[in-house]
């Protein structure tokens, strides 16, 4: 029986887990956290699949390749969009809940860059009512012993070895050890890197870190300058809140004022459908707006509001004390996807053999721009691919000795616990954030990213100096000098691509440009950086 060892329990972790477990495979699921607190679940708006009367699979295939500005793997983007009918089925069957039409099918909402109403959804919880029907069916086979969980578990390490994963490394923040486990096979499905960018739309325990780190043992990583900011979200004290797209998919309408005046300019700009535009030309008119610009869906009726978007209701409310039935609510773009992480080939098997990457974390359909309710689709698509092909692989027959790398790391361990820095790993993670929100915004160009990775060098080097900081988690120094590593990949990516693309807007390059008509790969070496960039 093969062992594969998932790292990440969220919507593509529980998919390809279930997926194996159903192939007889032994899955371990490690997270911090259990399911139920993952990003997954805060997913409001709904899924993509050309299930309509006058839609088509290749219409999804042709806008979402044009979404993604002609750069993202066609054959995937293909894959992606041919296998969607077959996932809302399979969602069904496992009890998910989708809000239905008149004529008892599932009902469709609008989302931007899409022509067709395409997106699946269940009320405004569609990520809470598919997380709950993957969190149930991955139960019976936790009863059958097919997969088992391990909460409390940070990823430290993977144990790679003539470009093969092994196995990996983990940290028990609790009894603060360090626990080692073998697989067949290990699967990453550990999200974005919100932390890296301090206030977000996204959850904060997704840091990037599982990427970074093996980043720094040789894993690829790809398209990272290409950071999608959601144009709807409003700040609360810890976070950015996501007012999502399915308030513009129902109708709602952006507009600012001139005077007294409400300017549409999405509408004036683009026609009636102009609010639905892409994420990135949509977040890029409310940045260059002349003054605060809101999002009226007041004239929807409070009954469809209640109905479908409840949870944009009740969030304006709670922190706002705004009634959206009467209301505008003010709203900015803010930090919510990365379209780049690992790079994964088109099963999803990153350049490491027998390590593969899912999900958010992982770079491969969505090119420069993700087009809304693509997102929970290419997490159920890849978790299934990654499954199918670890189903096709041979047990590891070798044994390779990691005895001496697993003494270091918990030499190192014992070290830092024993010391005191005068160095706050905490401060450095803050500084990190205000770096990057600084220099990787909307728009970008050749000053701030310099600056930028010259503030990055330097606190890689402050953290040669680091040891333990004792007001936090040991995972909050361990993990900081491959975030830094993570960082500044992420702005040499940016400062490469000489050109504006989707999510990526350069001042000094305000052009698209065919010799950049091309995925970034970024490859790391004994500290130095490698940028290159292949047409896929």
């Amino acid at each position: 029986m093969r062992k594969i060892i998932v790292i990440g329990s969220g919507l593509s972790g529980l998919t390809c887990a279930i997926r194996l477990a159903e192939k007889g495979n032994k899955c371990l699921l490690v997270s911090p956290y259990p399911s139920e607190r993952s990003q997954s679940v805060m997913a409001a708006g709904g899924i993509n699949a050309a299930i309509g009367k006058d839609d088509s699979v290749d219409l999804h295939i042709e806008e979402t390749y044009k979404g993604g500005c002609n750069i993202a793997d066609i054959e995937a983007i293909k894959g992606l969009c041919n296998d969607a009918k077959d996932i809302i089925s399979w969602l069904e069957s496992l009890g998910t809940v989708f809000t239905k039409d008149k004529e008892n099918k599932v009902a469709l909402r609008a989302f931007g860059g899409q022509s067709k109403n395409r997106t699946a959804y269940a009320g405004s919880s569609t990520g809470k009512q598919i997380m709950t029907a993957l969190i149930n069916e991955a139960r019976k086979y936790e009863c059958a012993d097919l997969i088992e969980r391990k909460f409390g578990r940070y990823f430290h390490s993977a144990l790679i070895e003539n470009e093969t994963c092994y196995g990996v490394v983990l940290y028990n923040d609790i009894t603060r050890e360090i626990e080692v486990e073998y697989a067949d096979a290990v699967v990453v499905a550990s999200g974005g890197q919100n932390a890296l960018f301090g206030k977000t739309t996204g959850s904060t325990l997704c840091d990037g870190y599982v990427a970074a780190k093996l980043f720094t043992q040789g894993a690829t990583l790809k398209n990272l300058e290409f950071i999608q900011y959601h144009p709807t979200t409003v700040e609360t004290s810890q976070k950015r809140m996501l007012i999502s797209e399915a308030s513009r998919g129902e109708g709602g309408r952006l507009y600012y004022l001139d005077g007294e005046k409400r300017v549409y300019f999405m509408e004036d700009l683009y026609g009636p459908r102009g609010n639905l535009m892409p994420r990135d030309i949509v977040a890029k008119h409310i940045y260059d707006a002349p003054s605060q610009v809101y999002l009226d869906i007041s004239f929807l009726g409070k009954d469809l509001i209640e109905k479908r978007l409840s949870e944009v209701k009740e969030l304006c409310s709670k922190y706002m004390g705004i009634d959206v039935t009467k209301e505008s609510i003010p709203v900015y773009p803010s930090v919510h996807f990365f379209m780049g992480g690992l790079a994964v080939n088109k099963e999803h098997q990153t350049n490491i053999k027998r390590l593969y990457a899912i999900g958010e974390c992982a770079s491969q359909y969505h090119g420069a721009n993700r087009l809304g309710g693509n997102s929970l689709l290419a997490a159920i698509r890849s978790g299934n691919v990654a499954a199918d092909s670890i189903n096709s692989l041979e047990s590891v027959n070798e044994s390779i000795d990691f005895n001496e790398y697993i003494n270091k790391q918990k030499e190192s361990l014992n070290i830092n616990l024993e010391s005191q820095s005068k160095f706050s790993a905490i401060y450095i993670r803050y500084e990190i954030a205000k770096i990057m929100d600084s220099c990787l915004g909307i728009t970008r160009n050749e000053e701030k990213l310099r600056k930028g990775i010259e503030d990055i060098e330097y606190y890689i080097n402050v953290s040669e100096q680091l040891n333990f900081d004792s007001d936090v988690s040991f995972y909050v120094s361990y993990s900081l000098k491959s975030l830094l590593a993570l960082a500044k990949a992420i702005l040499l990516s940016a400062l490469e691509r000489k050109e504006s693309r989707g999510a990526h807007i350069r001042e000094d390059y305000p052009t698209k440009e065919e010799e950049y008509s091309k995925a970034s790969y970024i490859s790391y070496m004994n500290n130095s950086y490698k940028v290159e960039f292949v047409k896929e």
